[in-house]
């Protein structure tokens, strides 16, 4: 094969995306500014990097558009929060939670059928879920002050990401040219809703914030989000996509331990496994079943 006609498969782009979505704790953690200031730092350099490789495909507004992405503004909000507040690991374990509640809403947004399978999926994320608010809050725990908190905003985290992709899933956005709309508006609407929040309390960024700040929005949502819908475009299932993205749960505390020497609890990587055990049996399970629910590629 030359290198004229070399070109990468389709499931290294989805890969890629995955393992860049992977590294957000360790930098949201390891910029010393506060979760406002980090949220609208990323979100507005996500937001041009984006528009300049999507906008070509049309930047229309619409009103379900803005819903999915206040939506989406949501997600991402509340995990920045998430990390700031509580271990990476309880931040995106938690957050991954979010299948309990696409398979409680699909039935009434989507009218698909609820089986019996989602609701052994739904008890298992619940029973992992429980093990989080387990852990021993004492002074010798440096979050022990806000984890609970933290905590609750991943758990929010993953209620907006399951009405994102939910709605992500709805006729009414299959319809739209480009598939980042709701990922650029939502950046801006992060930006918007932060501006006066940072701006009451200005922060004083190093240089390596600033370097932080510039890989969060422009590789770890931006490209990220690039090269992951490229992927499916060129072919890669929806199911594929699912399980790599598995990676990303798996990764997350992996990179944050590795460098900033945080260590998840016993209680957290246990409710970890148990929930991303129950999500991959349902994805595994759902590619059995016929005729398929309604595609997202």
């Amino acid at each position: 094969m030359t290198k004229e006609n070399f070109t990468f498969p389709p499931i290294v782009f989805v890969l890629i995306a995955v393992l860049l979505w992977s590294t957000g704790g360790l930098f949201i953690k390891y910029t010393t500014l506060d979760a406002f200031s980090v949220n609208l730092g990323r979100s507005l350099l996500a937001a041009l990097t984006v528009a300049v490789f999507t906008s070509r495909k049309g930047l229309k507004l619409d009103l379900f558009t803005l819903w999915t992405a206040i939506l989406y503004a949501g997600t991402l909000s509340c995990f920045v929060y998430a990390n700031k507040t509580t271990t990476a690991a309880n931040a995106i374990f938690l957050q991954y939670t979010a299948p309990i509640y696409i398979l409680i809403l699909s039935p009434f947004i989507l009218k698909e059928k609820f089986r019996y399978s989602d609701l052994i999926t739904v008890l298992i994320c619940l029973a992992g879920m429980s093990l989080f608010f387990l852990e021993p809050q004492n002074d010798a725990n440096k979050l022990a002050s806000n984890i609970f908190l933290g905590n609750i905003a991943a758990l929010a985290s993953g209620v907006f990401f399951g009405l994102y992709f939910v709605f992500l899933r709805h006729p009414r956005n299959l319809e739209n040219r480009n598939p980042a709309l709701s990922v650029f508006y939502g950046n801006l609407l992060i930006v918007l809703f932060m501006l006066p929040l940072v701006f009451n309390k200005p922060p004083e960024p190093r240089i390596n914030d600033i370097l932080a700040i510039l890989y969060l929005g422009i590789f770890q949502i931006g490209i990220a989000y690039v090269f992951f819908t490229t992927g499916i475009a060129r072919g890669v299932r929806s199911l594929d996509a699912s399980i790599i993205g598995f990676v990303e749960p798996l990764l997350n505390p992996i990179w944050v331990f590795l460098f900033l020497g945080e260590r998840p609890s016993i209680w957290a990587i246990l409710g970890g496994v148990i929930i991303i055990g129950g999500v991959v049996f349902h994805t595994v399970k759902q590619s059995f079943d016929k005729p398929p629910l309604t595609p997202i590629d």
